[in-house]
C-alpha cells in the first residue's frame, strides 16, 4: 500500500481501518488536521488527464479541442463589476438625453423596481472622451482604462434573460439564471487542465471582508465533479486557511496523517463512488502539504517593485484591496494558473448597484477600480503575457436612462457594455450600437451565451463538443442544442 519505509504507518492504518468507521474516527478527533476549502484541487491528482488538459471524450461527452479550432488564448482573468455598472456613464455616451433630461422617455421602460420608476429621463453628467488612436470614448471616471483603448474590444450591445442580480449573475457565469450549474471557469479548466500541479487552477480573490451577493456560487462547480470548483485566495494574512503547521504538528507527523486520511477516504469512495467531493478531499489533502510554499511565493507582492505597486494604486485608500488582488492575479497567472477571478471590494455592498445617490457612488466605484483594472492589462502586456491571456471586464447587467426615485438608476437587462482585452479579440474596435438613450441594443446584438461561445473559441474549444452528462442529457455552458448560440466572429482579430 505505501512504501516499506512506511511500515508503522501501513501497521496503523490496518489497524484503524479494521476497527473504526471513518465517520467514528473523524469523530474521534485523532485527526486534527482541517481540510483546506481547495475544492478545485489539481486535475492530475484525481483525474488524469495527461500532461497539462484536456479531458477525452469519454469524460468531456465530446473533444473538448476539436482540430479545426486554433486556440489563441491559454488563460483568462475575469474581473466582475458586481451591481450592474451604468453604460451610460461610463462608456456610451448618449447626447439625446440631454434633449430629453427631466422629461418622459418616449419608449417604454422595463424597470426591477417599477415603483420607484419615475420614467423621466437622466443624463450623464460626466465627460466622455476619445482615447487613443481608436478613437474609444469612455467617460472622464475611467481615465486609466481609457488609456488602453487600442488594446481593448468594447461590446456595446451585450443583453441578458434576468433583471435581477442572483438570476444575472448567474446567467452570466454559468450560461443560465438558475442555481447548480458550473461557471465559465470551472468548465474552462474542466476543459484545459493546469501546467502548475501545485496550484489551483481556478482562483478567486474577492473581498476578504465581505460576501459577493450570490456568495460561493459565483465560483461554484455545479454537477461537474467538485475539483473543478473555485479555491478562494486571500489576499491579506494567510493565502488559506490551516496551510501553517499547528503549534507541535511536525511535518513528519502531519505527512502521517494525511496518509492515513488518503487511506481512509479512498476506502470510503470504494463504498460510495458517486460522492465525487471525496474526490476534491483527497486531493485537497494530499497536496495540503506541497502548495505551502507555492501559493505563499505567487501571492507574495512584496516582491514586486515600488513602481509596479504604485501603477496598481497599491497604498491608494480608493483602491483598497482590489488593487492587491489584481497584482496577485498577474503573479497567479505568471505561475500557471489558468483561470483567476477578482471580484470588487465591497462599497456600500454591491459597489455599481446605484439605486441611489447614483453621482457619487459611480464615482467611488470607478475609483477603486479604474487604476488597477488599467495596470494588469498593461503589466500583462509590459512581461508578455496580454496576446494568449483574454482580460474581460463585465458586470452582470446595464442600467436605466431615467432616475430612480430621486437621484438613481435601475437595473437595465436589455443593454450594457464588456471590455476585453488580449487572446485574439480585436484591439481598439467598439462593436454593437444602442438605441439613442442607451436603453436597448440596436446594432450587433451579442447574448451572454454568444460571448460565452466565443470566450470558449479562443482557447481552441467547440463549444457544442464542451459537455458533460448530468441528469440524462449532454449539458454545456452555452446549451447550444437550445439557444441555438454561436462565437461572434467580429469581435475576434
Amino acid at each position: 500500500m505505501f512504501k516499506s519505509h512506511h511500515s508503522a504507518v501501513n501497521q496503523a492504518v490496518n489497524q484503524a481501518a479494521s476497527n473504526w468507521s471513518r465517520r467514528a474516527l473523524l469523530k474521534s478527533g485523532m485527526l486534527g488536521l482541517g481540510w483546506s476549502a481547495m475544492a478545485s484541487r489539481i486535475c492530475e491528482a484525481v483525474m488524469p488527464h495527461g500532461n497539462g488538459g484536456g479531458h477525452d471524450a469519454s469524460v468531456s461527452g465530446g473533444s473538448s479541442r476539436p482540430p479545426d479550432l486554433v486556440p489563441r488564448a491559454k488563460r483568462m482573468v475575469l474581473l466582475f463589476q458586481h451591481g450592474g455598472p451604468s453604460q451610460i456613464d461610463l462608456f456610451d455616451p448618449k447626447p439625446r438625453l440631454h434633449d430629453f433630461a427631466g422629461k418622459p422617455i418616449p419608449v417604454e421602460v422595463e424597470a426591477f423596481f417599477d415603483g420607484n420608476n419615475s420614467g423621466r429621463c437622466q443624463p450623464s453628467p460626466f465627460r466622455f472622451t476619445r482615447r487613443g488612436e481608436s478613437g474609444m470614448e469612455f467617460s472622464e471616471l475611467l481615465p486609466q482604462l481609457g488609456g488602453c483603448a487600442d488594446d481593448l474590444c468594447m461590446i456595446r450591445s451585450l443583453h441578458t434573460v434576468v433583471n435581477d442580480h442572483e438570476g444575472a449573475l448567474r446567467h452570466f457565469q454559468t450560461g443560465k439564471p438558475r442555481i447548480g450549474r458550473p461557471t465559465i471557469g470551472s468548465w474552462l479548466t474542466y476543459a484545459l487542465g493546469t501546467s502548475n500541479s501545485r496550484l489551483p487552477p481556478y482562483v478567486v480573490l474577492s473581498d476578504p471582508g465581505h460576501d459577493q451577493v450570490d456568495g460561493i456560487r459565483n465560483w461554484s462547480s455545479g454537477f461537474l465533479p467538485a475539483v473543478w470548483q473555485g479555491t478562494p485566495l486571500r489576499p491579506e494574512g494567510p493565502a488559506l486557511f490551516d496551510l501553517e503547521l499547528p503549534p507541535g504538528v511536525t511535518a513528519d507527523a502531519q505527512r502521517q496523517q494525511l496518509e492515513l486520511l488518503e487511506f481512509l477516504n479512498r476506502d470510503h469512495k470504494k463504498r460510495l463512488p458517486h460522492l465525487n467531493d471525496l474526490d476534491a478531499r483527497i486531493a485537497s489533502n494530499s497536496l495540503a502539504g506541497s502548495i505551502r510554499d507555492e501559493i505563499t511565493s505567487a501571492m507574495d507582492i512584496s516582491k514586486e517593485t515600488e513602481e509596479t505597486q504604485k501603477m496598481y494604486g497599491i497604498g491608494n485608500p480608493a483602491t483598497g484591496t482590489y488593487s492587491r488582488r489584481c497584482l496577485m492575479a498577474r503573479r497567479l497567472l505568471e505561475s500557471g494558473v489558468p483561470f483567476v477571478a477578482v471580484f470588487n471590494d465591497s462599497i456600500l455592498g454591491d459597489p455599481w448597484d446605484t439605486h441611489f445617490a447614483h453621482n457619487e457612488r459611480i464615482r467611488k466605484a470607478a475609483d477603486n477600480v479604474d487604476r488597477p483594472s488599467a495596470a494588469l492589462i498593461q503589466d500583462l502586456k509590459r512581461v508578455g503575457l496580454l496576446e494568449d491571456t483574454i482580460v474581460l471586464w463585465a458586470g452582470e447587467f446595464g442600467r436605466l436612462p431615467v432616475v430612480e426615485s430621486k437621484d438613481g438608476r435601475d437595473h437595465n437587462r436589455h443593454a450594457f457594455t464588456a471590455l476585453v482585452a488580449g487572446g485574439g479579440f480585436r484591439k481598439g474596435y467598439v462593436h454593437g450600437v444602442t438605441d439613442d438613450f442607451g436603453y436597448k441594443v440596436a446594432e450587433k446584438p451579442v447574448a451572454v451565451g454568444e460571448l460565452h461561445a466565443t470566450l470558449l473559441a479562443q482557447f481552441g474549444i467547440d463549444h457544442w463538443q464542451l459537455t458533460y452528462a448530468h441528469q440524462g442529457r449532454n449539458e454545456s455552458l452555452t446549451d447550444a442544442d437550445i439557444t441555438g448560440v454561436e462565437p461572434v466572429s467580429d469581435l475576434i482579430s
